[in-house]
């Protein structure tokens, strides 16, 4: 088959990536692929590679990036703005952070009038009109689409009625409410409840997993020294409430190290703004994790009892010790205790923490445990060869 992954980045990220590379922007696009996978940020080439591994012919479309999506118009004869220069940060939301509190519970049912007033991701008329011209290049038989807010469901039957591929949607969240589902072919996720939630819309849905490719340890720096005790990496935002309270008892007692995003959705009297170390994407994500003794786990509120961030496989594939908070579904995943550590409650988690720090030996044998078990059960290969068996 060939089969195509469409995937979106973080604005963030993207300035993050071009300001570090000067001149990438006026680089070919392949050029400025091959820089994008190897920042390893993300599922980078991960699902592409290993189609492509089992005999398919498999590509990627990063929808959102409008210096590739400029070239690759270029390289083809298709007229496209100039895209702005990738020289300056990312900005910054604009909404206060109490109201973006206030509205946290209500996205999914805010999505779509904030699509109509232009507060959600949306490609502009020449990003469609440019992706369905790669698309209709590429002639997939199958399509990925692990970003269901810039291809939305609009777009995605534009995109079917070019030679009706096999049309699979991902997300990993509550998906916008009022949307019509029917265009997708199958929906998964990693949340059961979003699974069932696709279902009781009449649009076939299973659950898979987020993953780890093994091929990064290949070409990661040498493990750094563990000068950290206590890491945390990711989002510290309004969709994160739960994990705030817990990183500030945390903080309040132990060195802790924040490495992420959403600091500035925090009150100035709150202690992980000592803690904050900058964002780290992809290589040195992971060698901030690697440096860690303890490196710290909790999912986004909207999870609830469900496990599956892509944190539990990023640490645990990596060698990492990871204390994870404890879901209903963590045990299908990890054995608790002998792959990861888990806390149940904030004072749970401050005596795991006081706990594994004067332990190196059980801490050593339970991130070994958990890399065997990442390599062995969770790894983008296996992931792969369910979506295929799920189509057969």
């Amino acid at each position: 088959m060939r089969i195509l992954i469409l995937n979106a980045d973080y604005p963030r990220f993207l300035s993050w990536l071009y300001r570090r590379t000067p001149g990438l922007e006026n680089e070919p696009y392949a050029a400025q692929m091959a820089a994008r996978n190897a920042s390893l940020f993300g599922v980078a080439d991960f699902y592409s590679r290993n189609f492509a591994g089992l005999g398919h012919v498999a590509a990627d479309i990063h929808v959102n990036n409008p210096w590739m999506r400029a070239a690759w118009a270029r390289e083809h004869g298709l007229a496209a703005a100039e895209p702005p220069s990738p020289g300056a940060p990312a900005a910054r939301s604009a909404i206060p952070p109490w109201v973006q509190r206030a509205v946290a519970p209500f996205k999914p049912v805010l999505r779509p009038l904030a699509r109509k007033v232009g507060l959600s991701p949306r490609l502009d008329a020449e990003a469609e009109e440019i992706l369905l011209a790669q698309i209709e290049e590429f002639k997939p038989d199958l399509i990925l689409n692990q970003d269901l807010f810039h291809v939305d469901t609009r777009l995605a039957r534009r995109i079917k009625g070019i030679g009706r591929p096999i049309l699979i949607g991902q997300i990993g969240i509550s998906p916008s409410r009022g949307e019509d589902w029917s265009v997708y072919d199958l929906m998964i996720s990693q949340m059961a409840a979003v699974v069932e939630f696709f279902r009781a819309h009449g649009t076939r849905a299973e659950v898979v997993h987020l993953a780890f490719e093994p091929d990064i340890l290949d070409v990661l720096p040498p493990p750094p020294q563990q000068e950290f005790d206590v890491t945390f990496v990711g989002a510290v935002s309004v969709d994160h409430q739960l994990r705030v309270a817990q990183l500030e008892a945390v903080a309040r007692r132990y060195d802790l190290k924040l490495f992420g995003s959403g600091l500035n959705s925090l009150p100035a009297s709150s202690p992980l703004h000592r803690c904050y170390r900058g964002e780290v994407w992809g290589v040195e994500m992971y060698q901030a994790l690697r440096a860690s003794r303890v490196t710290l786990n909790s999912h986004i509120d909207a999870a609830g009892a469900e496990a599956g961030n892509m944190r539990l496989f990023e640490a645990t594939g990596v060698g990492c010790f990871l204390l994870t908070d404890s879901k209903d579904n963590l045990p299908t995943l990890f054995e608790p205790e002998t792959e990861v550590a888990v806390w149940r409650s904030v004072d749970d988690c401050l005596a795991k923490i006081e706990r594994y720090l004067g332990d190196d030996q059980q801490r050593a044998m339970i991130a070994s445990r958990g890399q065997a078990g990442t390599l062995e059960r969770h790894t983008y290969r296996r992931r792969v060869e369910q979506i295929l068996q799920m189509l057969a």
